[in-house]
């Protein structure tokens, strides 16, 4: 979740046009005082695609910065994503400051990991440990009761202020969340995943909305929140996530929050991926062999990675690791596990840290061949040929996972 990154955008509009000039100039601005000048006329811009729902604009604007200049990128899409995630509205004449939150819990499981609808029991006990522990004296919050999937999030920036501006109104109002959830799309079941509670907290414009914020004896740091909040609302999820492991995060703002949530479950797929396949086939992670291959159409988008058993050469399962933000890996860099912080050293060391031995990286890019029948990503085997994942047909029924 993410920084979008859109892929094929349309030509280029009038309004994307524009946008990218205000963000080319602002990045080449020399002082404050000229910053405050081009963020001004670059939120008014964007402030009004969000209300006609120009998504197109805002990615096209986006994608083709991020070519010319990564700079103005970087000062467009905090933009973009600062308007998407909060506002400022007037209730009963007071004004006050609204940001919408992820409240972000990553899971792991051999089984299936829950998403849909949470009981009114379960928001409340979290309702009161944000009081307690995370939001600021004086601010009010809405949460939606709907444990949400990766695939039942806001998908743009338009639509995540959409739901904005319904939360925040039931938070400073309190009135009843009115939103159609039943129509919500199916979970893609995987292994490990992020799941969210979406809300919203509000505090009188120019008040601090959390309680790291505050001043005097109600003020308290981010870890000692985070402490509060893993100790006081683990039972709680447990409850609704059984059967599986998870990580707790604070709860904090809408985009921070899903991006670094994408970024925790990627090693933990890669662990849940290896747990379920010794559970399964009955083997040792010794007996495991894992095939690492970039993907994209000009220029890597994720890495594919494929688990099969040693001197076999079918893939068994999948797990895709995606690149987010600027992650970057030039073509002929795809296999380097010597570039530090690259993120094929992170799968190296996530790979070695689980105890897998044999493993292979194809230093070539491969096209992102979906399948065609169910709509998978295909892997790369070991002698470079484009295969569907398929587990052996004789192992008991499992629940269908994503490969």
């Amino acid at each position: 979740m993410p920084k979008f990154r859109a892929k094929n955008p349309p030509r280029i509009s009038p309004e994307a046009e524009r946008l990218i000039a205000d963000a080319l100039s602002l990045a080449a601005s020399g002082s404050r005082v000229e910053d405050i000048y081009w963020e001004a006329r670059i939120l008014e811009r964007l402030i009004k695609l969000l209300h006609a729902q120009n998504q197109n604009a805002i990615d096209s604007a986006l994608e083709q910065t991020l070519k010319i200049n990564p700079i103005a990128y970087d000062a467009l899409a905090e933009n973009a994503e600062t308007l998407a995630e909060s506002m400022t509205l007037e209730f009963n004449g007071q004004t006050w400051d609204a940001l919408l939150l992820a409240i972000p819990i990553v899971a792991h499981t051999r089984y299936n990991i829950p998403s849909g609808k949470l009981s009114a029991n379960s928001i409340t006990a979290m309702g009161n440990l944000l009081h307690e522990a995370i939001i600021a004296d004086g601010s009010r919050i809405a949460l939606i009761p709907w444990l949400y999937s990766i695939d039942q999030m806001p998908h743009s920036h338009c639509q995540t202020r959409q739901l904005l501006e319904q939360l925040a109104a039931a938070a400073i109002g309190g009135g009843e969340i009115k939103m159609e959830l039943r129509n919500m799309p199916e979970t893609i079941p995987v292994l490990a995943d992020p799941r969210y509670v979406v809300g919203v907290v509000a505090a009188p414009a120019g008040q601090a909305l959390f309680r790291w914020q505050e001043d005097g004896p109600r003020r308290q740091e981010r870890s000692v929140a985070l402490t509060q909040w893993q100790s006081g609302i683990a039972e709680t999820i447990a409850a609704f996530l059984p059967g599986c492991e998870f990580e707790l995060a604070l709860p904090e703002a809408y985009f921070t929050n899903c991006r670094e949530s994408d970024r925790k479950v990627r090693p933990l797929s890669i662990v849940a991926a290896i747990n379920y396949l010794e559970s399964v086939l009955n083997v040792s992670r010794k007996q495991l062999t894992v095939i690492v291959a970039g993907f994209g159409e000009e220029e890597c988008d994720e890495y594919r990675i494929g688990f099969g058993l040693k001197g076999q050469k079918e893939i068994l399962y999948g797990v895709v690791w995606p690149l987010y933000d600027r992650e970057m890996v030039s073509n002929d860099a795809l296999s380097d596990v010597s570039i530090e912080d690259s993120p094929i050293r992170e799968i190296y060391d996530t790979l070695k840290a689980a105890g897998i031995e044999d493993h292979f990286r194809h230093s070539t890019l491969f096209a992102p061949e979906m399948c065609e029948d169910c709509g998978v990503p295909m892997f790369a085997d070991r002698s470079g040929e484009i295969v569907h994942a398929e587990m052996p047909e004789d192992l008991p029924a499992q629940e269908p996972l994503f490969h």
